[in-house]
């Protein structure tokens, strides 16, 4: 081979080095972005657009060389853990309360069923039909396991970025059901690659123990870790308000390492422990929200980048008619089969909600995370294991993911999108036990004057500022309003 080939090949094949690495992550995060707007126009789901940047910058596409299961499933790992905290931090206790139930037997019970059923087709097409597939059934078992839960990513991605407004409670019992159902998932596929790389049996009795000691350590530690977070940011008493949130992160990890070494469950745990922080008033709350939200997209980013580089889009050629014919069961078999089981007991359900909860059974990071343990382990037929999880994630994203908001509309389970905030862009901490909204002047409302004190406001309310077009005015009881002006109003919160 001629010098004039090698540097053609050179160029072709980029390896990640101390020295372009972060010129080379600058590139990927900032086409990322760029094209996420674009596609955001289209319906497309922003997460799928960064995994399809990451493969085409990967080795079949422009050359870059991400070869690391490992160093993927460690990336994943920290983004989890941020990701499912900062979810849980959104997650209203009053939201979940009236969907506990549903969404606790959605993340067991669903994913259970869900693995059985995947399972026991995955080796009906490995033994009885012609296709490219062949594994035994512990393997087939340990391929349904690895996606056998929803994306948390994607889901709360989905439903947060579209502001989708659900009826029947069905928004916080999907976040419940996504921020929970990793557990049971990680502990079936960490149990089934014991088992496979062992060669030994499946012992139910143990799989169910350990299970039960994961759940019971990462509900515990998460509780405990959360409300000391919270003491912790509200009584430590840092010079720079900018310092909170950074300490909040640090007892994020902390949390899900703690969980892990004590053989809990560290991602239930984050997830526990931001429902706590969430729900507890909480000094410089704006700045620790502004900084968790902006980390949250950044590892996202960063997750989705890897898993699309670490993928070989023509390894997943091979395994094309099998994936997809393993896909479309999960999705129209699999996934209904479990939702209805689990939802059978609550009569109120109606039965269009329990198909909008079947289609958004999403797959996304989660599942191909978890198809990188087999990987790392060495286990027979790992990298086929992979790559049908690579494809059906795919498919998921893109049949599932962008027909979410048409599908609500379809079955008539969409809401009008609640405003967020006000348009003053104020906010006030949590001490302060007081609640903003803003209100839009009308005719009627300056039928018996146009002045501020004309105005009857209810007790215990004061008005804050007027928004006149683009002029903002202090008010006092003198001055005169106008049809269409804006008035930010402070209220006390009732009285429990």
């Amino acid at each position: 081979m001629d010098d004039k080939n090698t540097d053609i090949i050179n160029i072709r094949i980029m390896i990640f080095t101390a020295e372009n690495i972060l010129l080379i992550g600058a590139i990927l995060i900032f086409s990322s972005i760029l094209i996420s707007k674009t596609g955001y126009r289209f319906g497309i789901p922003t997460l799928l657009l960064f995994l399809l940047v990451g493969m085409g910058f990967g080795s079949d596409g422009l050359g870059l060389q991400f070869s690391s299961a490992a160093d993927a499933q460690f990336i994943g790992m920290m983004a989890l853990s941020i990701i499912l905290f900062t979810g849980g931090m959104d997650t209203k206790l009053q939201e979940i309360r009236p969907v506990l139930a549903q969404g606790i037997l959605l993340s067991t019970v669903g994913v259970l069923m869900t693995t059985l059923l995947t399972g026991a087709f995955i080796y009906f097409l490995s033994s009885f039909t012609p296709t490219d597939i062949s594994l035994p059934l512990l393997s087939c078992l340990l391929l349904a396991a690895t996606m056998s839960s929803t994306d948390s990513a994607s889901v709360f991605n989905l439903l947060r970025s579209q502001k989708m407004n659900l009826k029947e409670n069905l928004r916080p019992m999907l976040e419940l059901e996504s921020g929970s159902n990793d557990p049971m998932a990680y502990m079936l596929t960490i149990a089934l690659i014991q088992v496979v790389a062992s060669g030994g049996d499946l012992h139910i009795g143990l799989v169910v123990k350990d299970l039960l000691v994961q759940f019971f350590f990462g509900a515990v530690i998460g509780f405990t870790l959360g409300k000391l977070a919270v003491w912790l940011v509200n009584k430590i008493g840092l010079s720079n308000a900018s310092l909170y949130p950074i300490l909040l992160l640090s007892l994020v990890f902390i949390t899900f390492t703690t969980t892990d070494l004590l053989k809990g469950n560290g991602y239930l745990a984050v997830y526990v422990a931001g429902v706590v922080v969430g729900n507890a008033k909480l000094v410089y709350r704006k700045e620790i929200n502004t900084f968790m939200n902006g980390l949250t997209w950044l590892v996202q980013i960063v997750m989705f980048l890897s898993l699309g580089l670490l993928v070989n889009p023509h390894e997943m050629v091979d395994v094309a008619l099998v994936a997809l014919l393993i896909g479309v069961f999960m999705i129209v078999v699999a996934r209904p089969v479990s939702v209805f089981a689990c939802l059978l007991p609550f009569r109120k359900m109606s039965n269009r909600a329990r198909w909008f909860v079947s289609w958004v059974g999403l797959r996304g990071a989660v599942p191909i995370i978890f198809a990188t343990y087999p990987v790392v382990a060495q286990v027979p037929g790992s990298n086929q294991i992979f790559n049908i999880v690579f494809f059906i994630t795919l498919l998921s994203l893109i049949f599932q993911g962008m027909t979410i908001a048409s599908g609500a509309r379809f079955l008539h389970l969409d809401l009008p999108q609640e405003k967020e905030g006000n348009e003053f862009g104020v906010e006030l901490p949590d001490e302060i036990d007081t609640q903003l909204r803003d209100v839009t002047l009308t005719a009627e409302m300056l039928s018996k004057g146009n002045r501020l004190v004309d105005m009857k406001m209810p007790k215990g309310t004061l008005v804050m500022l007027v928004k006149r077009g683009e002029e903002f005015i202090i008010p006092n009881g003198q001055v005169e309003l106008h049809e269409g002006d804006k008035l930010l109003l402070i209220s006390e919160n009732p009285k429990e």
